[in-house]
């Protein structure tokens, strides 16, 4: 778990430019806009004493109109608990900046697309050989940085606002009735100014994700649109770079991952919102410290907003050591796992006989999983835990053992209900369940069959017993 869960840590800090740094004018010390060394904008900067310096930069008159506005904006913001305008706009500034090793957001050009296209129809033909669930891509995309900004937004609004929408109703609950009336005000402003902030840290939370993801389902969560499947090609070219396996490979082994799960969550139709439900309960079950926050709202000083987000970062909120959030954890863990690991199964089958480096690929991706790289770390940050299948290796093997057990149609037909699928306790014994699931379809099989029949037509002794002229006397 993160040690500043919910949303509420740092993001990791940007490098120092070093060319960019010579050529600013002393007077203008500070971050630039944005402050990605500081979510919120808040603290020491250009102005000394003054929170909004490194929000606004250098301060200069020109700036002047337009630094007043954003802060209107905070100040008078109505919407949900997420200020996702300003979420979005963080994000794409997070993007225009660049990633730590200086590679910059650039349009998609034809040739990009086209190679995208091409390894996405290719990956989905090797598929079909390895599924028996169809192509769930009605089309393929390639996107920049700023594109899968733009295409994600409206899931991670699904993800985040449970928990911000909980803190924020927090804010309004910690007065007694009576006083919250006479403060009225200052717990809206509280309530626009935590929108505010979370939409700072979501911003740049998804705004660095941007820069490390390969496509729309990289977190095992289907991000994108429903149908769309996509690809990075400048973060795809990164993944690759220390390798030393051909770009085309990459590109290849990559898209079957895509394809893969854009099958499985187009032909299962409830494991979106089984996912993302999990998701929500696992929110459900943070416990806000109301008497830290009871000492924030009476000591809130409107020109000192960084007081919120000090208190943000001090651990105002945890989960519930409770049986029911253990579960709740465990469930989407697992849930994570099962997806992951059929998504890798299926893929190594799919490559393992054509892509000469299909298994460095897999080995690659699982340790990307398993180590959390910044991608993991940044969306642990958003929702406060670490949304990475932990089990993905004894996921993928209990897959493959359903395979030659069961065959491709028998293996993904445990995906028809949620209650079909394999628990926690099933990793731990992944033959002990593909052994007990034969015995299950067997006897499965043999009802269907029976019920296939149709109903058998009664003997003459059965009949008289029904009449009563079969059946022993009274």
């Amino acid at each position: 778990m993160s040690d500043t869960p919910f949303g509420f840590g740092l993001p990791p800090e940007e490098p120092e430019n070093g060319d960019e740094g010579k050529k600013k004018d002393p007077t203008e010390g500070g971050q630039s806009a944005g402050g990605m060394g500081n979510p919120f904008g808040f603290g020491p900067g250009a102005g000394g004493d003054n929170p909004f310096a490194a929000m606004f930069g250098s301060m200069n008159p020109n700036d002047l109109g337009a630094a007043f506005q954003q802060l209107g904006q905070m100040l008078s913001y109505e919407g949900g608990p997420v200020n996702w305008d300003m979420a979005k706009q963080i994000a794409r500034q997070t993007v225009s900046q660049g990633t730590p090793d200086g590679s910059k957001d650039a349009s998609v050009g034809p040739s990009e697309r086209a190679s995208v296209d091409e390894a996405l129809r290719l990956a989905d033909l090797w598929l079909d050989g390895v599924t028996s669930m169809p192509s769930g891509s009605v089309s393929t995309v390639a996107w920049s940085r700023a594109e899968w900004v733009e295409a994600t937004l409206p899931a991670w609004q699904q993800l985040v606002d449970p928990v911000a929408e909980r803190v924020g109703l927090a804010m309004g609950e910690v007065l007694p009735e009576e006083m919250q009336a006479m403060a009225g005000p200052l717990i809206g402003m509280m309530r626009s100014m935590g929108g505010a902030m979370f939409g700072q840290q979501i911003g740049q939370a998804v705004g660095t994700l941007a820069g490390e993801v390969v496509g729309s389902t990289d977190i095992g969560l289907p991000l994108g649109p429903a149908g769309k499947a996509a690809l990075l090609p400048l973060n795809v070219e990164r993944f690759g770079k220390d390798l030393s396996v051909p770009q085309d490979e990459v590109r290849l082994y990559l898209a079957l991952r895509e394809a893969a799960h854009q099958r499985l969550f187009a032909h299962v139709p409830w494991l979106r919102s089984h996912l993302f439900g999990a998701v929500e309960a696992y929110a459900r079950g943070i416990k806000v410290d109301t008497s830290k926050l009871e000492d924030v709202v009476g000591q809130f000083d409107p020109s000192q907003p960084e007081q919120l987000q000090d208190a943000l970062q001090q651990g105002m909120f945890q989960p519930e050591d409770t049986p029911e959030q253990k579960a709740s954890l465990a469930r989407l863990e697992t849930a994570l796992a099962l997806v992951e690991g059929w998504v890798d199964a299926v893929v190594h089958e799919a490559a393992k006989s054509r892509l000469t480096s299909s298994d460095a690929l897999r080995e690659t991706m699982r340790r990307r999983r398993a180590s959390g790289g910044p991608a993991e770390q940044t969306f642990a940050t958003l929702i406060g835990l670490q949304l990475r299948p932990r089990r993905l290796r004894d996921a993928a093997r209990l897959w493959a053992s359903l395979t030659d057990a069961r065959g491709l149609e028998g293996r993904d037909a445990l995906w028809a209900h949620p209650d079909m699928l394999p628990t926690a306790h099933d990793l731990d014994d992944p033959d002990g369940f593909v052994h007990h699931e034969q015995a299950d379809f067997s006897e499965l099989d043999k009802m269907l069959g029976e019920a296939a029949k149709g109903p058998q037509k009664p003997s003459e002794s059965d009949e008289g017993k029904e009449d009563g002229k079969g059946g022993p006397e009274q």
